[in-house]
C-alpha cells in the first residue's frame, strides 16, 4: 500500500469485518499490514512520508473551507452590503447601534500555534475568496519556528493590525451612511463598534519567564506601532497635516523607549537610565490622545464630507485603542494576591482570608489606606508577583499611555476577599480608577459557589463604589478548564447560571446603572468552548439568549467579550478580507442585545428534565476525571502525541520532575484536550449524554428537539460524534499488548523480527496500558450505545458533509501513526545494549521511547553511540603518534540504521497529529 486510495479501500473493507467479529479492530489491523509491509521493505519511510503529504494536504483544505464556511461570505463587497443594513432608523438608533462595543476580542497567547506560519498564510489566503480551494493550500512542511513570547506577540499584533484596519473601514462605511441620512447632526456621531485587546506579555499566571521589564517593553513597542499606523492613516488623508508632526515627533520618542526597555535590565544602572530617560519630562511624551481626538473632530465639522469621514475614522480608533493596539489584560492567580495581602495584615499567616474576620479587616484597611508613589527602582526590587503587576501597572499608566484602563484578571478567584485585596493594591498605587479588576470562574468548585461570591461581592459598600467609579463589573469565564473539570456541556450550562446570577446580584444592589462585562474566554476547538455550528452558535453558546435577557430585562447594558486564543484564533483575522468578515458577522448578530420579550425556551421551564440531565453528565464527567484508568489512558504517552505550539509549558511548572507518574492535574486544559483529540474520542464533550439519558430517553429527547438550546447542545454533541471512533482509542492499547508483540512472529511470517518482538513482548508483561485503553474502550462503547439510542430520536439538523470521507483520512492517518509507533518501538528495543551513566540505563531509555518522550531518548541514544570523536589533528602536540590505526567512524551504522530511523518516524508521527488536530478543527 502505497497511496492514500490504497489505504482508506483497504480500511473500507477491514470495516466489513466489524459484522462478523466485534471485536475487530480496522484501524489497528490496518496498522499492522503497513507495519509488515515496512519492517520488510515492500515500503519505506519515504512511502509512508508521501501518504501523510496527501493526508495533511486534505487535513489543510478541510481546515480553508471550514474557517470559510464559518465566516460566509467572505467578499468585502458582500460584507459591506450586510453592515449597511444595520444603520438604524433614525439618528438616536444609530448612536445607540454604533456607539457602544457589540464585542470587545481579546487577542491571548494561548499554546496553540499548531500551524507553521507559511502554512497559516496558505489556509487564510484559500479561505479568503470564493474561489475554489485547491493543492495551493498544501504547502510544504517547513520547519517549525521556535515559539517565543516575542513570536506570540507579534502574531497578535500582526491578527489585532488587521482588525484595526477592518474596523476602520466599518467606521467609515457607517459614517457615510449617517452623512447621507442625517446631514445636519452626523458629525456628533462617535463610533465605536469594537474594541481590541490582548495579554500577550502581561498573563503571568503559571509563569516565570517573563520579567516585569518585558512587559513594560511590549507595551512601549505597541504605542510605537499603534503610533506608526496613526500616521500613515492621518498622512493618506493629508500628507501636511499640522498633527502629523506631534504624531512623528511621539513616534520616535516611544521607538526610543521602546528599545531602551527592549534590552536586559536586570542590573541597577542599566534599569536606572532606561527609567529616567523614560520618566523624565519631554515635549514629544504623549500621554494621551484626548487633544488630538479633540482637535480631529473639531476639524471634520468644517470640513468636506469625505475628508470628515477620515478625520473622524481616524479619532473612533484613537478613542477605541488609545496609545496602544488595544487594550491590555495583567493576569495573576489569587495564591499570589493572597500572599501579597498577608503582609499587610497576616505576617504570621494565621488568618482565613474568606473569614468574616479578614473581610472586615479589608474594608478596613480600604478605608484607610493612602495611595504611595513609586518609581522603577521599587518595581524592580518586589518580589511578590501580584504586587508587581499593580506597580507596573502604575508605571505603564503614569508614563506610557494614561487613558487606556488594565484589566487585572484574578485566576481561581473564589473569595470575595481575594476582589478587596486587588482593589487595596489599586488604590495604595492610585490605579483603582483605571484598572478593572476582574475574577476568572472556571474551576468545578468556582461555578459551584460563584453564586454566593457575586451576591457577597456586590453587596460590599466599597466594592459598588469602585464599580460606579469604573462604570462597569467584569467577570471572566473559562471555557477549557471547566471543560476539562466538568465536561464541556455541562461547563456551558453552570457558566450560564453563574452569568445569569449576576444579572440578578446586579439588580438586587442597585448596580444596574453600570455596565456588566462578561468576558468569556474560550478556545478554537470544540472541547473548549469554540461551537462548531457556524458564527452564531460561536458567539451563543458562551452567552445564551437566555443570560442576554436576564441582563436586558433588568436594565443592565451588556459588554460581551470573547478571546481569539493563539494562532488558531488568529486565524480570523489572518487577512484583511477574513478580519472584515470576522467583525461583520459578530456585527450582523449582535451579541450584546437580544428580544426582551421573546418566549422563554423550555429548556430552562422543564428544569425538571434539564437539570437532572446537567447533573448526570457532569457526574459522569467527573467519574471520568476521577478514575485511574481515565487518568493513565491520557496519560500513557506523555505529550509525546503533540507538537510543542506555545512558549507556555503544558505542564504545571511545580510537577517537572514528576514525568513517570503523570497524572491529569499536571496536564493544562489545551493539551488534555489535544491528547483527547489524538486518541480519537472527544470524551469531555460526548461522554455522559448517553448514559444522562438512560430511562428517559423519550422525554429528554421531546425536549432536546424542541429547545432551541437543546438543539444547539445537540449539534455540538453530533459534530463532535462525527469525528470520534472507540476503536481508535483501543487501538492504542493494542501497542502495548504483550501477546501481540510474542504472536507477531509466532508463524514464521517475520522471523527477522523475532528478536526483537520477543524482547518487547518480555518488557510488556508488567505494562498495563493494554488493560487500562480496553477498559477505558469498554466504558465509552457502553456509554456510547445509549447516545445513539437518544440521537436516532433527534432529527439531524446539520450532518456533517463529507462524514464518511474525513472519517476515513482520520482513520487512516491513525493507522500510520500507530505503524511509526511500531516501528520505534522496534528500533528501540533492536539497538543494542550499553552500559549505565549519568544514572540512565538501557530500559530508561526503552520507557522514553514507549512514552514518547524521544527528543529525551535520542539524547541519551547519541551520547552512548557518538559518531564523531576529536582527531589528532585537533591537537597541538610534537610528539608523534601511530595511534590510533582505525578509521575511527564511531557507531555510524547504529546512528544510520536504528536512530535516524527513530527520530524520523517520530518527526512523522508529529505531522500526524497536526492533520488530525487540523480535521478536528483546531489544536487542543
Amino acid at each position: 500500500m502505497k497511496s492514500v486510495a490504497d489505504l482508506t479501500k483497504r480500511l473500507s473493507e477491514l470495516h466489513q469485518q466489524t459484522r462478523e467479529t466485534p471485536l475487530f479492530n480496522p484501524v489497528f489491523q490496518l496498522s499492522l499490514d503497513l507495519s509488515r509491509e515496512l519492517e520488510s521493505q515492500k515500503i519505506s519511510l519515504d512511502d509512508i512520508e508521501r501518504m501523510i503529504a496527501e493526508l495533511e494536504c486534505g487535513s489543510l483544505k478541510s481546515r480553508a473551507g471550514r474557517l470559510r464556511s464559518n465566516l460566509a461570505p467572505i467578499s468585502p463587497e458582500a460584507n459591506d452590503a450586510a453592515l449597511a443594513e444595520l444603520g438604524g432608523d433614525d439618528f438616536d438608533a444609530f448612536r445607540a447601534r454604533w456607539e457602544n462595543p457589540g464585542l470587545h476580542a481579546v487577542f491571548t497567547a494561548h499554546p496553540t500555534f499548531l500551524l507553521t506560519p507559511e502554512q497559516t498564510a496558505a489556509v487564510a489566503q484559500s479561505a479568503s475568496s470564493d474561489a475554489e480551494i485547491t493543492d495551493d493550500t498544501c504547502v510544504a512542511t517547513s520547519e517549525r519556528p521556535t515559539i517565543s513570547l516575542s513570536y506570540e506577540h507579534d502574531r497578535a499584533m500582526q491578527a489585532i493590525a488587521h482588525a484595526q484596519d477592518a474596523r476602520d473601514r466599518i467606521v467609515s462605511n457607517a459614517l457615510g451612511q449617517a452623512a447621507e441620512a442625517f446631514p445636519s447632526k452626523w458629525y456628533e456621531a462617535k463610533p465605536l463598534p469594537f474594541r481590541f485587546a490582548s495579554w500577550v506579555g502581561y498573563d503571568m499566571d503559571g509563569r516565570t519567564d517573563i520579567k516585569w521589564f518585558d512587559s513594560i517593553g511590549f507595551r512601549l513597542s505597541e504605542k510605537a506601532q499603534r503610533l506608526e499606523r496613526y500616521v500613515s492613516t492621518l498622512q493618506a488623508i493629508d500628507d501636511a497635516h499640522p498633527l502629523l508632526e506631534t504624531l512623528r515627533n511621539a513616534l520616535s520618542y516611544s521607538q526610543d523607549r521602546a528599545a531602551d526597555f527592549g534590552e536586559d535590565l536586570s542590573e541597577p544602572a542599566a534599569l536606572s537610565k532606561a527609567a529616567n530617560t523614560l520618566t523624565a519630562d519631554h515635549p514629544h511624551k504623549l500621554l494621551s490622545l484626548a487633544p488630538v481626538i479633540e482637535l480631529l473632530e473639531a476639524e471634520a465639522v468644517g470640513s468636506d464630507t469625505q475628508r470628515a469621514i477620515g478625520l473622524k475614522t481616524l479619532a473612533a480608533a484613537m478613542r477605541a485603542d488609545g496609545l496602544g493596539m488595544g487594550w491590555i489584560h495583567f493576569r495573576v492567580n489569587s495564591s499570589q494576591l493572597h500572599n501579597a495581602i498577608r503582609r499587610r495584615i497576616d505576617p504570621d499567616n494565621t488568618l482565613d482570608l474568606g473569614s468574616k474576620g479578614a473581610m472586615a479587616t479589608l474594608r478596613e484597611l480600604l478605608e484607610k489606606v493612602q495611595p504611595l508613589r513609586s518609581n522603577f527602582a521599587a518595581l524592580a526590587i518586589e518580589s511578590s508577583t501580584a504586587i508587581r503587576q499593580f506597580l507596573a501597572m502604575a508605571q505603564i499608566i503614569q508614563h506610557v499611555d494614561g487613558d487606556a484602563p488594565i484589566r487585572m484578571l484574578i485566576a481561581e478567584c473564589e473569595q470575595p476577599s481575594t476582589i478587596l485585596a486587588a482593589l487595596y493594591f489599586s488604590k495604595l498605587f492610585g490605579i483603582e480608577d483605571m484598572v478593572d479588576v476582574s475574577p476568572l470562574f472556571e474551576t468545578e468548585s468556582a461555578l459551584e459557589h460563584g453564586g454566593r461570591f457575586l451576591d457577597a461581592l456586590l453587596a460590599e459598600p466599597i466594592y459598588q463604589e469602585y464599580a460606579r467609579g469604573r462604570g462597569r463589573i467584569a467577570i471572566q469565564t473559562g471555557f477549557s478548564d471547566a471543560g476539562r473539570f466538568v465536561g464541556q456541556i455541562p461547563a456551558s450550562l453552570a457558566i450560564e447560571r453563574l452569568q445569569g446570577r449576576l444579572a440578578t446580584a446586579m439588580k438586587d444592589n442597585g448596580l444596574t446603572d453600570v455596565a456588566a462585562l462578561i468576558f468569556n474566554t474560550h478556545g478554537e476547538s470544540m472541547g473548549r468552548g469554540a461551537h462548531p455550528g457556524g458564527f452564531a452558535d460561536r458567539l451563543a453558546w458562551p452567552l445564551s439568549p437566555w443570560t442576554r435577557r436576564r441582563f436586558v430585562r433588568a436594565g443592565i447594558r451588556l459588554e460581551p467579550e470573547v478571546s481569539f486564543q493563539g494562532g488558531d484564533g488568529y486565524l480570523h483575522f489572518a487577512t484583511p478580507e477574513l478580519a472584515l468578515a470576522t467583525l461583520t458577522r459578530i456585527a450582523t448578530l449582535d451579541p450584546a442585545h437580544t428580544d426582551p420579550d421573546a418566549p422563554t425556551d423550555q429548556f430552562y421551564r422543564r428544569t425538571d428534565l434539564s437539570l437532572d440531565f446537567y447533573r448526570a453528565v457532569r457526574k459522569h464527567q467527573r467519574d471520568h476525571l476521577e478514575s485511574q484508568t481515565y487518568s493513565r489512558a491520557l496519560t500513557a504517552f506523555g505529550l509525546g502525541l503533540l507538537n510543542s505550539t506555545g512558549s507556555r509549558v503544558s505542564r504545571r511548572q511545580s510537577d517537572l520532575s514528576a514525568d513517570r507518574d503523570m497524572n491529569l492535574r499536571q496536564i493544562r486544559a489545551i493539551p488534555h484536550n489535544a491528547i483527547l483529540q489524538q486518541l480519537g474520542y472527544p470524551i469531555n464533550i460526548i461522554s455522559g449524554i448517553g448514559s444522562a439519558a438512560d430511562g428517559n430517553y423519550e422525554d429528554l429527547a421531546a425536549l432536546l428537539t424542541e429547545s432551541e438550546r437543546g438543539k444547539q447542545l445537540i449539534r455540538l454533541v453530533r459534530a463532535s460524534n462525527a469525528l470520534a471512533s472507540i476503536k481508535t482509542v483501543a487501538a492504542f492499547g493494542e501497542l502495548f499488548n504483550s501477546a501481540y508483540w510474542a504472536s507477531r512472529p509466532y508463524r514464521g511470517t517475520e522471523s527477522h523480527l523475532s528478536d526483537a518482538c520477543e524482547t518487547l513482548a518480555e518488557y510488556l508483561t508488567k505494562d498495563d496500558r493494554t488493560g487500562v485503553f480496553r477498559r477505558l474502550a469498554s466504558r465509552l462503547r457502553v456509554d456510547a450505545l445509549k447516545l445513539h439510542r437518544l440521537l436516532d430520536m433527534i432529527p439531524d439538523e446539520a450532518p456533517l458533509d463529507d462524514r464518511e470521507n474525513i472519517r476515513r483520512s482520520i482513520g487512516a492517518l491513525q493507522a500510520l501513526r500507530l505503524t511509526l509507533l511500531q516501528h520505534m518501538f522496534l528500533k528501540a528495543v533492536s539497538i543494542p545494549a550499553f552500559s549505565r551513566a549519568n544514572d540512565i540505563s538501557r530500559n530508561d531509555v526503552l520507557e522514553m521511547v514507549f512514552t514518547l518522550r524521544i527528543d529525551d531518548a535520542l539524547a541519551q541514544l547519541r551520547r552512548a553511540y557518538p559518531t564523531s570523536f576529536p582527531g589528532l589533528d585537533n591537537f597541538s602536540v610534537d610528539e608523534p603518534s601511530d595511534y590510533p590505526d582505525g578509521a575511527g567512524e564511531g557507531y555510524t551504522a547504529i546512528q544510520r540504521d536504528y536512530i535516524d530511523p527513530l527520530e524520523r518516524a517520530y518527526q512523522l508521527s508529529l505531522r500526524i497529529s497536526t492533520a488530525i488536530a487540523n480535521q478536528f478543527g483546531a489544536h487542543g
